[in-house]
């Protein structure tokens, strides 16, 4: 049974094996607070261990993913002076690093506003589904400050040739703009599609064994910073050990049986 903590920044529903989390301060377009940030931290945690969840869906309330950092928290961490700053932005970083280990699917529903914070929670999403409206953009440099936890997702996500581009221009674009770069996976052209996308996607991801899809993330990560023949050595065992592991089992049964493996929700 997964036990969520308590959110004031944050909405929380769980069903079906699907844990949808929405951004809940429409007054600032969901503008990313250290409350925000130490709560998702939390919620990763409570379900970092239990694959009955499998996927997470983030979306922004009141037509908006989420506008950046907030300027309040900013504002708040001047007197304090640099150690304060450098503390408040490491956080964020924290966080997408999470976000981006998860074991479950990460799943970012995009409208409105997808700008610094809520591109770089873009950036460590699994699948991407952006309204054809949206807007997208790195607006640091346009306030004198830099994309300094974003930054590496980006290039990771796009490339180095078009994370410099927008980075260095602030240019803002839409959801086709950010489908053409692959950003996002799929751009939608009204609300109704855009939910009907969601359902597609999170059926497919039903379709998959929790922890296979847990151990293939995982692998699909480390092809970034571990040597490749380590890295295939581990996952020559890793393979073996599902082959004959519960999931592989059953869905070897399941194929040989013409039935959906028990999973398959």
């Amino acid at each position: 049974m997964v036990t969520l903590p308590n959110c004031e920044t944050l909405l929380l529903n769980l069903e079906a094996g699907v844990l949808h989390v929405t951004l809940n301060r429409p007054d600032s377009r969901n503008a990313m607070s250290l409350a925000m940030v130490g709560e998702l931290r939390a919620v990763l945690d409570s379900v970092q261990n239990d694959l009955s969840v499998r996927a997470i869906v983030l979306r922004g309330a009141g037509g908006h993913f989420c506008a950046g950092g907030d300027i309040k928290d900013m504002a708040g961490a001047r007197a304090a002076g640099a150690a304060a700053y450098r503390e408040l932005n490491r956080a964020f970083g924290a966080l997408l690093e999470q976000a981006q280990q998860a074991p479950q699917v990460v799943v970012a529903v995009l409208e409105g506003a997808v700008l610094g914070g809520g591109f770089g929670l873009a950036c460590v999403s699994d699948i991407a589904l952006a309204d054809q409206g949206a807007k997208f953009g790195l607006p640091e440099t346009t306030l004198g400050i830099l994309p300094a936890q974003i930054a590496p997702f980006v290039v990771k996500r796009i490339g180095l040739t078009q994370a410099r581009r927008l980075a260095l221009t602030a240019a803002r674009f839409d959801g086709a703009e950010a489908l053409r770069l692959g950003l996002v996976h799929y751009c939608e052209s009204s609300d109704s599609t855009l939910e009907q996308r969601l359902d597609e996607v999170l059926g497919q991801i039903r379709q998959c064994a929790p922890n296979a899809n847990a151990q293939t993330k995982a692998l699909l990560l480390a092809t970034e910073s571990e040597a490749l023949g380590p890295l295939l050595d581990r996952a020559a065992e890793q393979f073996a050990a599902a082959v004959t592991g519960g999931e592989g089992t059953e869905g070897t049964m399941a194929f040989m049986q013409k039935r959906k493996p028990k999973w398959a929700l």
